[in-house]
Formats: structure tokens, C-alpha cells, sequence
């Protein structure tokens, strides 16, 4: 089990601990997930996200290193800005990880995988791990900036999608406009000895800590797919609606000829929204029948959203299904009605 820097922190404020892809990590804090949740789309909260990878790469031949394994296109931006992802299985195209790309200057990036899959992502591309030098505390919401703007204003500028080098509380950090709750904000690659220095002076701006609880409940509702469920073994871009991630003016990539294969011949199944009355989720694994009692595939997450009031879910369907569709989940054992609709289930706000 590894440990974060903050792991002192979140004991301090009374958080529940869990195993999170091989990290003890904050699921709640004594607020509860529902609260937690609620100030993240209201006004602002922070999450330790310490448990992604972070792989530097640097010096000659970086940039095309990168370009020849992964699905993107690193020649649509340049320094200073950032980048999703794809890490595809040569042989079926399956996303083996979804990633961010921090491109911090010529020749330098910080290659940001999933928890589990660092050590699959260095295979990949090389560079050396450097997840145990800092923490990641992602600052999340409608107010984020604000507040991150009482601790530093150059940091709560960063744009979105960009990634600037900055001092914040004396200390070098590297801040991005990502995330991952459908909310703006900034994620800050703190230095580990002073990753408490900065979370204590966020809670002082008046930004609440908030665990993985609310950090799914959250990119559920913004329909943001999580490696492990929308994508994994078996499941390629394509099925994931995340055309968009893929170059194809690049001549090469990992996988490359298996995914163009699929293009060609169609996906056999589409992820696509589920919206269900009630506060009885569908958990991911459930099967899904049409009208006629057809099985058209499988939930790959679902859970009570806060925003709405009622559960929602994300599911692998038959490719012709329509939105509008009623369709019937088997959750345990019991059938209960839903219907296929569009994405994301809470529109960010403009």
C-alpha cells in the first residue's frame, strides 16, 4: 500500500480511508460524499489526486517518442498546454490507459497515467516515474479560481488546458487547467515536503476538502469516462464515443491498424447514457434488455446523482440503440425501467 504526503492531513480531518489502485486514499471526509459533492458544484473543493502517475520525459527525441506510441496529436498544441490521451493494446486497440500529457516546455512533459497503470505506461514510452516527489491537488468548481486566487494569483490564472510553472506558497510547482468533475479549475503538482503548506492554505481560502466518493459521483455526471470501467481490456476508443483522441493523420501509433480495422467495420457496441428513475442504482456489470427483452449490454457505472436526484448510468449498448430508447436494467433481480439519453448528464456551466 502506498501513502500520499497528505496521508496525515486527511487523518487530521476525520477522513474515511480506502485502497484506491494501490494507494490509502480519502473516500469522505466527516461531511459525507452528498456535501462534498454539492460544494464542488456550487462553489469549490479539492481532492488529492496524488495517486496518478506522473512520468517525466524529457531531452531529444521526447516529442517523437511520445507521437510514435500515443493516440493524440502533440503537433495541434506546444509547450505550456495539455493533452488527452490514449495508451492503445497493439493488438485489439483497447485502451490499456487513458492519460493526460502536461507538456511543460521544449522537450519536457510530465506524462500523467492512471494509478495502476505506471509502471505499463513507462514500459510504453520510458521516461522515469516520479510519483513519489510530489502531490496532486486538483481544486475543482465554480469558484475554484477565486479562492485559489487568495493563495496565488498566478496559479488560479493558469487557463484551461494550459500548464505553467508556479511559485506558490515559496514553494515550485507546476499547475494545469485539468480536472475531472466536469467543473473548471486547476490541478497543482506540489513538491511532497510542501504538499500540506499548500492543501491547509486552500481550507483557509475556504475550499473544501472532498474524497473519491464525490470524485466519481461527480465525473459520472459529466459523463467522463474511468479506466477500469468505460475503458479497459476489450474496450477501444471507438466504443467510447472518444473519436476525438484519435490522430489519424498520424502514419503511426500504438494499435494503430487494429482501431482502423474497427473503423472500418463499425463498432460492435457505443457507450451511451442511461438516465433511471428512483434513488436504486445500477451498478456497473448490470445487463440492460431492450423493449422486447433483447439483451443490448451492460452498465459501466452507475450511482445516485446528487445534482439531478436520481440515478444515472453509462452503458456499452448494441450501436443502432437510440436515444429516447426505454430499455430495462436487471438489478439484482429486479427489472427496473430506463431510458438511453444524451451526454453528459449535467452540462458544465458556461
Amino acid at each position: 500500500m502506498r501513502f500520499s504526503p497528505l496521508d496525515a492531513v486527511h487523518r487530521e480531518l476525520g477522513a474515511k480511508m480506502v485502497p484506491f489502485g494501490g494507494w490509502d486514499m480519502p473516500l469522505a471526509y466527516e461531511a459525507g460524499t452528498l456535501a462534498e459533492h454539492a460544494a464542488c458544484r456550487k462553489s469549490a473543493a479539492m481532492f488529492d489526486v496524488s495517486h496518478l502517475g506522473t512520468v517525466r520525459v524529457e531531452g531529444a527525441g521526447s516529442l517523437e517518442k511520445l507521437q510514435a506510441v500515443l493516440t493524440n496529436d502533440l503537433s495541434k498544441i506546444a509547450p505550456g498546454r495539455a493533452q488527452y490521451t490514449h495508451l492503445l493494446d497493439e493488438t485489439d486497440a483497447s485502451v490499456l490507459d487513458d492519460i493526460i500529457v502536461w507538456w511543460l516546455e521544449e522537450g519536457v512533459f510530465d506524462v500523467m497515467p492512471n494509478a495502476s497503470n505506471t509502471d505499463r505506461v513507462v514500459a510504453a514510452i520510458g521516461g522515469v516515474d516520479t510519483t513519489a516527489t510530489r502531490a496532486i491537488i486538483a481544486v475543482q468548481g465554480p469558484e475554484a479560481r477565486v479562492m485559489v486566487a487568495k493563495v496565488s494569483e498566478k496559479a488560479a490564472a493558469v487557463p484551461r488546458f494550459h500548464v505553467q510553472r508556479v511559485n506558490v506558497c515559496g514553494l515550485d510547482c507546476v499547475v494545469a487547467g485539468t480536472g475531472y468533475t466536469g467543473e473548471d479549475g486547476v490541478e497543482i503538482a506540489v513538491p511532497a515536503h510542501g504538499a500540506s503548506t499548500i492543501w491547509n492554505a486552500l481550507l483557509v481560502a475556504g475550499v473544501k476538502p472532498a474524497g473519491l466518493g464525490a470524485r466519481d459521483t461527480l465525473r459520472l455526471e459529466a459523463a467522463l469516462p474511468l479506466h477500469g470501467h468505460e475503458l479497459g481490456a476489450g474496450i477501444t476508443p471507438l466504443q467510447a464515443n472518444l473519436n476525438w483522441v484519435i490522430a489519424w493523420n498520424k502514419e503511426t501509433f500504438q494499435g494503430r491498424s487494429a482501431l482502423l480495422s474497427e473503423k472500418e467495420n463499425g463498432p460492435s457496441r457505443k457507450l451511451a447514457g442511461i438516465t433511471i428513475d428512483g434513488r436504486r442504482p445500477a451498478r456497473d456489470g448490470t445487463r440492460v434488455f431492450s423493449s422486447d427483452g433483447t439483451d443490448i449490454g451492460f452498465v459501466t457505472s452507475g450511482n445516485f446523482s446528487p445534482t439531478l436526484g436520481h440515478c444515472v448510468a453509462l452503458a456499452l449498448l448494441s450501436p443502432n440503440t437510440e436515444i429516447g430508447t426505454a430499455i430495462s436494467l436487471d438489478v439484482r433481480g429486479t427489472m427496473i425501467p430506463g431510458t438511453v439519453c444524451s451526454t453528459p448528464f449535467v452540462a458544465k456551466k458556461k
